[in-house]
């Protein structure tokens, strides 16, 4: 479900919508669960064909969502269709094409990237099958314009991409499904901690004769945050897993243990530099940041370049739920806090910049709660330059949703319609 709140005129409004996938509609006709859930091996699947690359799975579309050319876009972690929704009223658009061009065996990753100062589109896929993963370019006009191998050592399971001015950063993680498990039809993730981690660094419009690849100490980064270019280096920031694969050590109850792969103090996540030398092929990295936080947002504008302001989330112990926000300073390399409170958990919140903004953190942070205790959810607004003030608006929504994770935000001006729509039927008093 894609949840939709917008700000205009001094009101909000706010929608939701499931992705109507090819997946959803086929298990509605059939009216039950043709594939196996995540949990669950693949065989006990009532269909064999599917999506993603561990295959025979749903195209749930549930992970990431961006706005490109005006259309929100929907995607999955593990590879699969990218579906257009209307960014005012997140009714499904159908599955994008990029003038037959999409790549349909293979779909697109989560976590896609949109350059607002090049209009381009920028992502990445992964499989069992060799080359094992692509690198491709949709440019402003909606054509798949750059399309390239990324040859791998073997399946792998990255889950996000940084870009630069003039480069893009993959990752090469020594998180991956046990190759002896893999052969007899079983996916299990394993960290190999004897082995490096591995950056490619492509040039935007590269080739595959054009990959450079860079090692680092052996981790698995599930999001970056930015990456830019400082003379010869190429910085890098996203969140370093200390513990990737934590253990079931048979404390807590079952939930906790089936948490303990997402929840972010288990897996130790902290912010973390890579500072990749192109001249060298060496890389120094560094810890920015002694906190647990992972899901960092920015200042969309200055994706790609030098900024200074990260805001990420807290999570609950032993849980995969978002209980604070914190901001970090990279150049000063403190930290401003706030608490969403007891039984209070948060989404990943959008940096929305004010409309004539004069600095970085001249906005508003955005993001949607769920209070267990009153049975309530909300829209929760931030001042960015005074995380921890509190909120500056609160809305309630019409229901409680479920927490959430991934989220963007979009000014008015690029989204279709925006000009004509009408909203006032839904709109709520600020």
């Amino acid at each position: 479900m894609v949840h939709v709140v917008g700000f205009r005129d001094g009101k909000a409004f706010y929608r939701n919508r499931f992705v109507r996938t090819d997946g959803l509609l086929a298990e509605q006709e059939a009216g039950q669960s043709l594939w196996a859930g995540l949990a669950e091996p693949p065989y006990l699947a009532l269909r064999e064909d599917g999506w993603g690359a561990r295959r025979q799975m749903k195209d749930a579309s549930s992970t990431d969502v961006v706005v490109h050319r005006g259309t929100a876009l929907t995607s999955f972690y593990q590879c699969g269709d990218l579906y257009r929704l209307d960014p005012m009223s997140a009714e499904t658009l159908g599955k994008v094409t990029w003038n037959g061009r999409f790549p349909v065996d293979w779909g697109v990753s989560a976590h896609p990237k949109v350059d607002d100062r090049t209009g381009e589109l920028l992502f990445f896929n992964y499989s069992k099958d060799a080359p094992y993963m692509h690198y491709g370019v949709v440019d402003e006009a909606d054509d798949l314009v750059h399309y390239v191998d990324v040859p791998l050592p073997g399946p792998r399971l990255p889950h996000d991409m940084a870009f630069t001015e003039n480069y893009v950063v993959l990752g090469d993680f020594p998180l991956f499904w046990e190759p002896e498990a893999l052969a007899k039809g079983a996916h299990v993730a394993r960290f190999h901690r004897e082995m490096p981690s591995r950056f490619a660094v492509v040039p935007r419009r590269g080739q595959t004769s054009d990959i450079r690849w860079f090692e680092a100490d052996p981790t698995y980064v599930l999001h970056f945050v930015n990456a830019y270019e400082d003379g010869d280096e190429i910085v890098l920031d996203g969140f370093f897993q200390g513990d990737p694969e934590p253990q079931d050590n048979g404390m807590g109850n079952r939930w906790e243990r089936a948490f303990r792969f997402l929840a972010l103090d288990r897996m130790q996540a902290r912010l973390h530099r890579w500072r990749l030398d192109l001249r060298t092929g060496l890389v120094k990295e560094e810890p920015l940041s002694e906190s647990i936080t992972e899901f960092g947002m920015m200042n969309g504008a200055y994706a790609g370049g030098k900024y200074r302001y990260a805001y990420a989330a807290t999570g609950k112990p032993a849980w995969f739920l978002f209980d604070g926000l914190v901001k970090h300073d990279l150049h000063t390399g403190s930290e401003e806090r706030y608490s969403f409170g007891e039984n209070v958990f948060g989404s990943e919140t959008a940096m929305a910049p004010r409309v004539g903004c004069t600095g970085e953190d001249d906005g508003y942070l955005v993001t949607l709660t769920t209070d267990m205790n009153a049975d309530a959810s909300y829209c929760v607004v931030f001042d960015a330059a005074r995380v921890a003030d509190g909120p500056v608006c609160k809305l309630r929504l019409p229901e409680r949703i479920s927490s959430g994770t991934h989220s963007t935000w979009a000014p008015g001006l690029e989204l279709r319609r925006w000009s004509t729509a009408e909203t006032a039927a839904d709109a709520i008093d600020l």
